[in-house]
């Protein structure tokens, strides 16, 4: 293959962007005020991994723990809340299962407060509660986590500012750099109408896709109210993903 030929395949290998879809946030969205700062002002530079970021460090089963995937058995008491059971499904754009996905949730506590440094919310932290956990997807893409429903709290965007009740979630790959990060909320909330991040999804079809639906089957009898939640990580129905949020 002459010198020429072999670099236009690579040329088109490295422009190739797939399909936008509507499915994600823009950088920009003024509604929400912190993309004014953050959103890039010149086009985005393409920087290819090398084979170190590609292949490691990895994920395995030793790496998690069983009682990882259950934040009301961290600690010594219970937490205070209401107990929920969050499961879904990891899947590509063809409906097939992502199996041993590493999958992290972090989240406010029932009173909407975060146990970290900077949220200075006069809310309550709760001891027996962080609000992280992690777990690997089975063979069939599946997820389980236990936990507690998140509090609303005020964020100070625009005048009487509150978030919806929702639990971040962070995929991974194979390595580090294959990272992808969204929200879960909660059907009913009717603080989503007035959300900018949730609202900053341009298509109406792709914004439900970040709403749970309520699980009776995984529900626990007497114990936790269950939600399913399955993520699409590409393709025409893929879940909005966190393009510019920190």
């Amino acid at each position: 293959m002459n010198k020429a030929r072999e670099e236009g395949i690579i040329t088109s290998i490295t422009g190739y962007r797939r399909p936008y879809f509507a499915t994600q946030p823009a950088y920009l969205y003024p509604g929400y005020r912190s993309t004014l700062k953050r959103a890039p002002t010149q086009p985005l530079v393409f920087l290819p991994h090398t084979l170190s970021e590609v292949t490691g460090p990895v994920f395995g089963y030793d790496d998690v723990k069983p009682t990882d995937s259950d934040l009301t058995r961290q600690h010594d008491g219970e937490p205070l809340g209401e107990r929920i059971v969050v499961s879904g499904r990891i899947l590509d754009e063809n409906a097939r299962p992502v199996a041993h996905a590493l999958v992290e949730l972090w989240q406010a506590n029932a009173a909407g407060r975060y146990r970290h440094a900077v949220d200075d919310h006069d809310a309550p932290l709760d001891p027996n509660f962080t609000g992280v956990g992690r777990v690997l997807t089975d063979g069939e893409g599946r997820y389980r986590f236990v936990t507690i429903k998140p509090g609303a709290y005020p964020w100070r965007n625009h005048y009487n500012a509150w978030r919806p009740a929702h639990l971040h979630f962070s995929l991974f790959g194979l390595g580090l750099v294959q990272r992808l990060v969204t929200q879960m909320y909660f059907p009913g909330d009717p603080l989503l109408e007035y959300d900018p991040m949730y609202n900053s999804v341009p298509d109406d079809k792709a914004r439900p896709r970040m709403i749970s639906s309520f699980d009776w089957e995984t529900t626990i009898p007497d114990i936790a109210l269950a939600y399913r939640y399955d993520i699409v990580l590409r393709g025409r129905d893929a879940t909005p993903m966190e393009t510019s949020r920190s």
